[in-house]
């Protein structure tokens, strides 16, 4: 006779929760440790991810020197921009500033060059008309002069130097020539030494006459009256000049006995 077999006494309460889905408490128990009952992480946790958070802050831009060269770049761009700003405009000042002192410079420098260039030129070629002692050549030649001599007024020209310009060949004054008896060339300032008058040439008087003042004189220049301080104001003749006639023009003050060079 077969005995039945006992069947466990076992229930589904002896068994353990969780048994059956192949979990035990053990493992459910750790992984409910990590949080408290209300669902919050617990203090030493947040601790460690803080601190993990700060690292990597640190390690990703406090000590990265690509970073730190970028920085740098940046500080330094706007004033290196600035002081190449600074030394173009200074640059620029400086050329703009010299431009009207060197212009000045030689305006005032042009009167110097000028006159070294008039005292080179000055009796060095065959055509100039002024020599280095002062002799201005007429023209009129000594052949062409009355022999019975008869006076001809020549224009004195001269070049005209002031402090920036030059003017050639300007009429300077006038002169009486005349060759006396001996045939030597005899030459007198126009202006009447009394008040400054032209000197006027008397066919009929054959004599020099001052229609100001009524001063007179005699062919040789000497005073014919009491009017004038003094005789006519002879001029030096360059000797030696074959048929050319080279006279040395100067004015003489007026109104006085003696003969002031003006």
């Amino acid at each position: 006779m077969i005995e039945d077999i006992p069947q466990s006494d076992e229930t589904s309460e002896d068994i353990p929760d969780g048994d059956a889905s192949g979990e035990t408490g053990d493992v459910q128990e750790p992984a409910k440790s990590l949080t408290d009952p209300a669902g919050e992480e617990m203090p030493g946790i947040a601790e460690a991810e803080e601190e993990a958070g700060g690292d990597e802050g640190a390690g990703s831009g406090g000590d990265d020197p690509l970073a730190e060269v970028a920085e740098g770049a940046e500080a330094s761009g706007p004033g290196r921009r600035s002081f190449l700003s600074q030394l173009l405009a200074g640059t620029i000042g400086a050329v703009v500033g010299l431009v009207p002192v060197l212009s000045g410079l030689v305006f005032f420098l042009d009167p110097l060059f000028r006159r070294g260039q008039s005292s080179r030129s000055d009796g060095s070629g065959a055509a100039s008309k002024k020599d280095a002692e002062g002799f201005i050549k007429l023209p009129v030649t000594r052949a062409l002069l009355p022999k019975d001599g008869t006076p001809q007024q020549v224009t004195v020209e001269d070049d005209l130097v002031d402090a920036w310009n030059k003017f050639p060949n300007v009429p300077i004054g006038s002169v009486w020539v005349r060759v006396d008896e001996s045939g030597d060339v005899i030459v007198f300032n126009t202006i009447c030494p009394h008040l400054g008058c032209s000197v006027e040439y008397r066919n009929v008087e054959t004599d020099f006459y001052c229609p100001c003042h009524l001063s007179a004189f005699k062919l040789d220049g000497t005073k014919d009256n009491p009017i004038p301080p003094r005789d006519m104001d002879s001029l030096a003749v360059k000797p030696d000049t074959g048929d050319e006639i080279w006279v040395q023009f100067k004015n003489f003050r007026g109104g006085i006995s003696e003969k002031v060079e003006i």
